[in-house]
């Protein structure tokens, strides 16, 4: 028996033939680098201690059961001047900021010994906080002095040359912004060094800030937060009272429910903060009172 074997071979198309090396190899394209300032909301948080179960209960005690829900994952620079440590647990002192929805990326002031350790944990260390730079000029009230000069009994004494009296210095105040159209959730106005009035409802979630008063022509249902800077003085205005969150000059109060506006539901208010007479040393605390439009 006579084995046989087959083979059958096909011709190749011309396509197939390897396609030829090219003479030059294309250049790599360089990559882009830009560099731009911009402007971020970064949250300064002043601390006191860095114990985590601290720093927890202190979040607890502020927002409530809305501390998840405050913030936007903002950054946040953390204040170290009045903290005396000089070790910290930098992980878990993030992981709280963060349970707030707040990012820890750079801190300031403190001890060597601590900036240190915040270095190593990958945070930037900062000469001041960005806000601070931009912090407006305290007002202060001059008074005027009108200078009596009594005349000299003798004949040949000449008269005193008047002495101008200093006026008291106007004070530098950014112009109030002006928002005229409704704010939706996730929307965030600063009016920086100045006041903000508002002529369109600010819808939940929706959060508006200045370093004076802010005025809300329409329904507040959102976040507003006036005193940005620390002015105690500032208050907010609306015509319409349904707020998840009013603050004046860090001082915070959230609602959580409409059943904790009362009678105030939808109604003209003005926040404010006043003290207690009968305790000097007390903090003073805020204040949702109805708004006479009349």
């Amino acid at each position: 028996m006579t084995n046989s074997v087959s083979q059958i071979s096909l011709p190749l198309p011309e396509q197939s033939a390897p396609a030829a090396a090219p003479e030059t190899a294309l250049e790599p394209v360089p990559a882009t680098i830009d560099f731009k300032g911009i402007s971020l909301p970064v949250m300064q948080v002043a601390l006191t201690r860095l114990a985590p179960a601290q720093i927890a209960a202190a979040i607890k005690t502020r927002f409530g059961k809305n501390a998840s829900n405050f913030f936007d994952n903002d950054a946040a620079v953390l204040d170290l001047n009045k903290v005396a440590e000089e070790t910290a647990d930098w992980a878990a002192v993030k992981a709280q900021l963060a349970a707030a929805s707040l990012q820890l990326v750079a801190v300031y002031g403190g001890n060597e010994a601590l900036l240190a350790g915040a270095r190593a944990a990958g945070l930037a260390v900062i000469d001041a906080p960005p806000v601070s730079r931009a912090a407006p000029k305290v007002r202060e009230e001059v008074p005027v002095l009108d200078t009596v000069v009594e005349a000299t009994p003798a004949a040949e004494a000449k008269p005193l040359p008047a002495v101008p009296v200093a006026a008291a210095p106007t004070p530098s105040m950014a112009a109030a912004m002006v928002i005229d159209k409704p704010l939706r959730s996730g929307q965030r106005i600063y009016a920086r060094g100045g006041d903000l009035v508002v002529l369109a409802m600010v819808s939940a979630g929706a959060e508006v800030i200045a370093d004076g008063n802010i005025h809300i022509y329409a329904p507040l249902r959102g976040r507003a937060l006036a005193g940005a800077q620390g002015d105690q003085k500032a208050r907010i205005f609306t015509t319409s009272f349904e707020a998840e969150l009013v603050s004046i000059g860090g001082v915070y109060r959230t609602f959580e429910s409409p059943q904790a506006f009362g009678k105030l539901a939808g109604q003209p208010v003005q926040v404010s903060l006043i003290a207690d007479a009968s305790k000097p040393d007390a903090e003073p605390r805020l204040n949702v009172a109805p708004l006479s439009t009349k």
